[in-house]
């Protein structure tokens, strides 16, 4: 395992003129921070994260896995049975309890990644990469990420993830940021919408079946605006839209804040947990129960299970493309 230490870390911040600002941590490729002003002129950080850069260091936060704002790979979600195949050949993943989550114990979420570049001015942006070798974590190939966030002066935070290899392999990259449009306290005030009409079916280990689960008459159909209110949730959204329609919305009343998302992903996994870590520090103060929702765009779980789901495979020659768009507003 690679050693990293606090001399290591680097936080980049990206700022318009409108001065909204995004923290970019290079360990991780995280999303550390978005603070932009509400419709009182308040700051409010809608990220929800660990106080410090040096917190992601701490063996407390790892042992949470709850991956703030990380960069997920090589494989988000969880893989069934902690191994897959491609052709005739299988490949051992390491796992806990028959399944594979998050890329493993070392994903990419854990890593140092290399600043690219940077830039300043209008619509600043920031490129970092990561070389996952042949054989880590049990993957086959040399897999080549990166990642690019860039802040448009409109307010929209664009996340391109790419990734070329150079043996067949399996690839799904994603962002696991918490929101909290309120800037503190719970997000069971918020609306959320969702352009799905299914979801998948998932067992007692939260596996899929390969089953999809008709939304209309469902709890957990956010076809229309509707309040989040005390739901656990941990679902994987099949999308109806392409990257030119709205994925998802989420709105605080409080705060006025909106957030848009596109992306040309298949699927966005809603999790949003009953509760956090409490022996974490946070940057906002946040509530007890239901503090925040990830919206996780990304192709379906265990998808090299299911021939019926989109394919997660990466050949030499081609290019992996996750195109996310998170525009801010603000109602006055």
């Amino acid at each position: 395992m690679e050693q990293i230490e606090q001399k290591d870390l680097k936080l980049i911040k990206l700022r318009n003129n409108n001065q909204t600002e995004v923290g970019i941590l290079n360990l991780g490729a995280t999303l550390f921070s978005i603070k932009m002003d509400d419709s009182s002129g308040k700051r409010v950080n809608v990220i929800v994260s660990p106080k410090r850069p040096e917190d992601f260091l701490t063996a407390s936060y790892k042992d949470h896995n709850k991956l703030f704002g990380a960069s997920i790979g090589r494989f988000a979600g969880r893989i069934s049975k902690g191994e897959f195949s491609i052709g005739n050949e299988k490949y051992e993943l390491p796992q806990q309890n028959g399944e594979h989550l998050h890329g493993g114990a070392e994903g990419f979420q854990y890593k140092l990644w290399h600043v690219e570049e940077e830039t300043s001015g209008k619509n600043p942006s920031v490129t970092l990469s990561y070389l996952s070798n042949d054989g880590e974590e049990g993957y086959p190939g040399n897999l080549k990420v990166q990642v690019n966030y860039t802040l448009s002066e409109d307010d929209k935070l664009s996340i391109t993830y790419t990734a070329e290899t150079d043996r067949n392999t399996i690839v799904n990259l994603t962002n696991h940021a918490y929101f909290n449009l309120n800037g503190e306290g719970s997000v069971s005030d918020h609306f959320l919408f969702i352009n799905a009409d299914k979801i998948l079916k998932i067992d007692e280990k939260n596996l899929p079946t390969g089953d999809l689960v008709n939304l209309p008459k469902n709890p957990k159909n956010f076809g229309s605006n509707k309040l989040i209110g005390n739901r656990v949730l941990n679902d994987a959204y099949v999308l109806n839209s392409d990257d030119q329609e709205v994925s998802a919305r989420l709105f605080s009343p409080m705060t006025g804040i909106k957030m848009e998302m596109r992306t040309n992903q298949s699927a966005i996994i809603a999790y949003a947990p009953e509760e956090l870590p409490s022996s974490l520090s946070y940057q906002t103060s946040i509530s007890k129960e239901y503090p925040s929702i990830c919206l996780e765009a990304q192709n379906f779980p265990d998808a090299p299970h299911f021939r019926n789901f989109p394919s997660s495979q990466l050949a030499p020659g081609e290019k992996y493309i996750n195109e996310i768009s998170l525009s801010f507003s603000v109602k006055k």
